[in-house]
């Protein structure tokens, strides 16, 4: 699946900040074809880049937004923790001080 605007920008501003390299599109669950858009698996450490909550995308719909709760949830449950990142956070540089706090 091609990245996404929103993916390639967080990509950046990881790159840009000299954060550690992250594994894309991880797939973290054994059995299941979900997929973190960035991973530490070495810690445990997950971040995703949700775009379309404004224009009605799949993560704002019930079945996506269903879906994606399922996921982060058993993320949880297997002790991932999961950071989320809407595009405005992307576009204002927010996601990288949480990620240096977490990966730092």
């Amino acid at each position: 699946m091609p990245d996404s605007r929103l993916e390639l920008l967080l990509a950046e501003q990881i790159r840009t900040a000299r954060l550690p390299r992250p594994e894309r599109e991880h797939q973290f669950y054994p059995g299941r074809r979900w997929r973190f858009d960035f991973a530490w698996p070495d810690r445990l450490i997950a971040a995703e880049a949700e775009g379309g909550i404004w224009t009605h995308g799949r993560h704002s719909r019930g079945a996506g937004f269903e879906k994606d709760c399922e996921k982060y949830n058993s993320a949880a449950l297997v002790g991932w923790r999961v950071f989320r990142f809407t595009g405005g956070m992307l576009n204002r540089n927010e996601a990288i001080p949480v990620l240096r706090e977490v990966l730092e």
